[in-house]
């Protein structure tokens, strides 16, 4: 058994180790996380039973949570692509936005869809649409999956309804109605800055949107056939799961804006994201019935082949994150972090602490309300337990939980294997683009600090 800095020695040979065997060995990554979930668990002081239960709860976890809706997700996928509603739809973003534009746009989307969504939901449900614009356009689709991925992180970090900083805001008791406003105002540079970023990766690294870098095949209709599409039968698929998960969202404030009993409950079937998702493969199904059902049947198994693969892996990267959850990495870095002294500088302390956390267990959510519970008692110490204090101890853990995100993350293994990267470049990519847009929001946070505490 490992313990203090020792364990943190052990992540760190953990991650190498992932990164070394898919990379230079050619090794799965899906056994590559298996093996390091076991070693951290042994390492960690986890007998070999609970090691076991820890990695096939965080497996499982992922697997119920993510499991429906990437399947869905890669069926319309799929089906928008082969029918040729995905050329409808990249063909009118770019009418609409420019090409000069088509990358920017897909931040700012990612921005506005993640508010109500899930940022992993939403990624799959719309990363179709970045193949597509990256196929029109000759953009590395690097660029899209940056601008896209960090469009959606930053708002489900920063803005509630989110689980994380509504929580977090709960426990530091900080007005959810100012978190909303500031944390609004902290996203603005966040995209600025990891748009910047993904203009410049997109230039570096050349991702194709094609699997394995290869052409894709045509659609398999008839020539011009896909032009026949109305661009709202096209947009339909993608965005009528994102208007039910939304309605979801709003039938669940505090304020009951939708109503009560069977309307929230009802809302609350249709809005969840794997019945959403479920209603988009009807809904896809019918706009290109004109295809078959054996086309359409064809595409289906297509798109859930994709599916299994990413599947897995995402749910290796959840039950690496539950073995991590169960040591004592969590309760080290926590106590150790919250006793610095930082002064006028306080506001940093909350972020620290949650960079910490979410570096080393993956999970942005449990990384704040964690953090939260362990900086709760402080903020009067702090200075930050009045006026507009708590909401930006709760926008600081915010962006402290942004960075970083690497293999022991859900979401890293579903931007990586939606849009077809490797760790390394899911690294370059992902992994430091998050700790851009934390240190571009704390930066934000503290200047608002200045004028507001």
């Amino acid at each position: 058994m490992f313990s203090g800095p020792l364990l943190f020695v052990a992540l760190a040979v953990g991650i190498a180790f992932i990164v070394v065997a898919t990379t230079r060995y050619k090794m799965h990554p899906f056994l590559a996380l298996l093996l390091t979930a076991y070693g951290m668990g042994l390492c960690g002081g986890l007998s070999p039973s609970k090691t076991v239960a820890a990695l096939t709860g965080g497996f499982g976890k992922t697997v119920g949570y993510i499991g429906i809706v990437i399947a869905c997700g890669c069926i319309i996928g799929t089906v928008l692509e082969k029918s040729g509603c995905a050329i409808v739809m990249a063909n009118a973003m770019l009418k609409l936005i420019g090409r000069a534009r088509s990358v920017l746009a897909m931040s700012c989307t990612g921005a506005l869809v993640s508010i109500p969504v899930f940022c992993d939901s939403g990624y799959v449900i719309l990363s179709p649409l970045t193949r597509s614009l990256a196929r029109q356009t000759g953009v590395s689709l690097a660029s899209f999956a940056v601008a896209l991925s960090m469009g959606l992180y930053a708002t489900h970090c920063l803005v509630p309804p989110t689980p994380g900083p509504l929580a977090t805001a709960g426990e530091l008791r900080a007005d959810v109605g100012t978190v909303i406003l500031l944390g609004l105002l902290v996203t603005l540079p966040v995209l600025a800055t990891t748009y910047a970023y993904a203009q410049y990766a997109g230039r570096r690294i050349f991702v194709s949107p094609d699997p394995g870098g290869r052409a894709a095949n045509p659609p398999e209709n008839p020539a011009g056939e896909g032009a026949t599409y109305g661009v709202k039968a096209a947009f339909g698929p993608i965005f009528f799961p994102v208007l039910l998960i939304a309605l979801k969202s709003i039938s669940d404030l505090p304020g009951r804006p939708l109503g009560d009993g069977a309307v929230r409950a009802f809302f609350g079937l249709l809005g969840d994201p794997n019945t959403a998702l479920v209603l988009g493969v009807f809904l896809v199904w019918f706009v290109v019935r004109r295809h078959g059902r054996e086309a359409f049947g064809a595409w289906c198994g297509e798109g859930l082949r994709d599916a299994g693969t990413i599947i897995l892996i995402t749910a290796a990267g959840g039950a690496l994150g539950g073995v991590l959850r169960e040591t004592p990495m969590a309760t080290l870095i926590g106590d150790g972090l919250a006793s610095l002294n930082l002064g006028r500088f306080s506001i940093l302390l909350p972020f620290i602490v949650a960079v910490g956390l979410k570096t080393a267990i993956g999970s942005s959510t449990v990384a704040m309300i964690t953090t939260a519970s362990l900086m709760s008692h402080l903020l009067p110490s702090m200075g930050l337990a009045t006026g507009a204090g708590p909401a930006l101890a709760t926008l600081a853990i915010a962006t402290g939980a942004m960075m970083v995100s690497h293999v022991n993350d859900s979401y890293f293994w579903v931007i990586t294997q939606m849009s077809g990267l490797s760790v390394s470049q899911g690294y370059r990519l992902v992994t430091v683009a998050t700790a851009i847009a934390g240190l571009t929001g704390i930066a934000t946070v503290f200047v608002l600090s200045l004028f507001l505490v």
